[in-house]
């Protein structure tokens, strides 16, 4: 007496039509075994994103750097303005007073103890 044990006839009869069953094996394939896996492409979708979000950031601060330093090269004001208040330079007989809020980088470079 020979034992067989048939699958098909354990599922259900929706399952049992070949292509139906084509179909699950194909969209397994797609969602998990692919080197393209749609798991794997939402991830690079949301990097996408993100990456673009970056670049949009990125080319507005470059834009605005470019006119600081347009400003900062056509008049002398600005540049001295910008001395004092970012290298913390001064004239030799003015006094030199930081007033530091509590949020601010309190942290003092060897150039500005001078």
């Amino acid at each position: 007496m020979i034992v067989r044990f048939k699958i098909f006839d354990k599922l259900p009869p929706f399952l049992r039509d070949k292509y139906i069953l084509t179909l699950i094996i194909f969209l397994l394939w797609l969602i998990l075994l692919d080197s393209n896996n749609l798991i794997n492409r939402y991830k690079e979708v949301r990097n996408l994103k993100k990456l673009k979000a970056d670049r949009e950031y990125y080319t507005i601060r470059i834009e605005e750097d470019k006119n600081k330093l347009r400003e900062l090269k056509t008049d002398n004001k600005n540049l001295e303005k910008f001395a004092r208040e970012q290298y913390r330079m001064k004239k030799p007989e003015e006094d030199l007073y930081i007033v530091l809020s509590p949020g601010e980088n309190r942290k003092i470079t060897k150039r500005n103890k001078r």
